[in-house]
């Protein structure tokens, strides 16, 4: 049997260390000089970085990243050439190599790279979503919805940005987005439903609504209904609520607990003046409660303590009434109701100012014509201005019997 003498074992492993440790700090310069590149754009850096460890797919990829900051997509291109062929399974590699291809405007360069990515990571939304916008981009919506819906799948973030190219494709027409997202159950008709009240689409709201499989719950119709009032779509957010029908005011007499929203057709009271608010069951001029207001000196004229959005059909005289009283009302610039469009706040009309000092129930009225435009209303309880500042206002005051009723439908012109 022969040995391997002892001192030629030590000279091996003397040279495989050295071997090891020079290897190692080149890649650690290698990493040094790629970070210091990225930091400054510098081209002789990344250069350095991959002469330093040629077979480091980072160092390509440093590189490449330098030469697309600095508009220069060919030189990027062969480094990320480079990359992937030595870490050819790393998907993130294959989109930036397939992105940078589309922007020198190879397209099938691009594409292949991308087939490549959901080749090496084909569960992920990530390869999907990338290889589907740029078919689309190349007008293949048909593959690239495929591939966006396996992305929406994998990743339900991705279902909102799915929806608004599909929206976009279609130009806003609902069957074809309906096609294009291949909607099979209730769980992916309502997202598309959220994002048509989040847009305003009202009509399109209540349509899709109907062809759910089970009726929208409670949390679902109220979400639905506040994404349609914020976007102002207010017909179909009260018909969600409340069914269609005629136009009402809700909660008109106070005879339901008071619910502070911030919007919708609920009263809306001004949150630093919730504390002078409360149901008083004492005095009231119908029903079993009226609001008491109790005022303490500070109210800005001209800022809203309370307010209710009401639907009103365009083109259309209403009469707004209510009735008022008060106790030892003081203030040069007593209150009033005021109406304004609920879409571009233009003023429809104003009730007289409430009466001062100490009065019995009043009934006051608005007499007012909508725009051509209208949806819904706003009603405010507001302030006059005074002759002088500061403007205290004291007392009490109640409202009570809010109505409101068409009076005549204005001819179009």
């Amino acid at each position: 049997m022969h040995f391997v003498p002892l001192r030629g074992l030590l000279i091996l492993a003397i040279g495989l260390c050295l071997f090891v440790i020079q290897a190692s700090a080149r890649f650690g310069v290698s990493r040094m000089m790629a970070r210091a590149a990225l930091a400054t754009n510098s081209i002789p850096a990344a250069d350095a970085a991959v002469e330093f460890s040629p077979s480091d797919p980072e160092a390509h990829r440093a590189r490449a990243m330098v030469f697309n900051r600095l508009q220069k997509p060919d030189e990027a291109a062969k480094s990320l050439e480079r990359a992937t062929a030595l870490r050819y399974r790393d998907d993130y590699l294959w989109i930036d190599l397939g992105n940078t291809r589309e922007e020198l405007g190879d397209s099938e360069g691009a594409l292949a790279a991308l087939d490549q990515a959901v080749r090496w990571a084909p569960y992920y939304a990530h390869t999907h979503w990338q290889r589907g916008n740029l078919l689309l981009r190349l007008g293949r919506a048909n593959d690239a919805f495929n591939d966006l819906r396996s992305a929406a799948i994998a990743n339900p973030r991705y279902a909102p940005n799915l929806i608004d190219l599909a929206w976009g494709i279609s130009r806003n027409d609902i069957k074809t987005t309906e096609a294009l997202l291949e909607i099979k159950n209730d769980n992916e008709r309502l997202p598309l439903i959220r994002y048509l009240a989040r847009n305003g689409k009202g009509r399109e709201v209540i349509d899709q609504s109907r062809l759910l499989t089970n009726p929208l719950s409670t949390e679902n119709k109220t979400e639905l209904a506040r994404l349609l009032f914020n976007s102002k779509a207010f017909n179909e957010a009260f018909a969600l609520l409340h069914g269609a029908g005629e136009p009402a005011l809700v909660n008109a007499g106070f005879e339901d607990p008071l619910v502070l929203n911030e919007s919708g057709f609920d009263w809306i009271i001004a949150p630093q003046q919730k504390n002078r608010l409360a149901i008083d069951v004492s005095e009231k001029l119908s029903g079993a409660k009226s609001l008491q207001i109790t005022l303490d000196g500070s109210w800005t004229p001209g800022t809203p303590l309370l307010s209710q959005t009401f639907v009103v059909r365009p083109n259309t005289s209403y009469r707004l009434s209510f009735a008022v009283k008060t106790k030892d009302l003081v203030t040069g610039g007593p209150p009033l109701i005021v109406v304004n469009d609920a879409t571009n706040d233009q003023l429809l009309g104003k009730s007289e100012n409430f009466p001062t000092a100490t009065t019995p129930w009043t009934k006051l009225s608005i007499d007012f014509t909508t725009l051509p435009t209208s949806q819904a209303a706003l009603m405010r309880l507001q302030r006059n201005n005074c002759d002088s500042s500061p403007c205290p206002i004291f007392g009490t005051l109640w409202l009570d019997e809010f109505t409101i009723e068409q009076t005549k439908l204005t001819s179009k012109r």
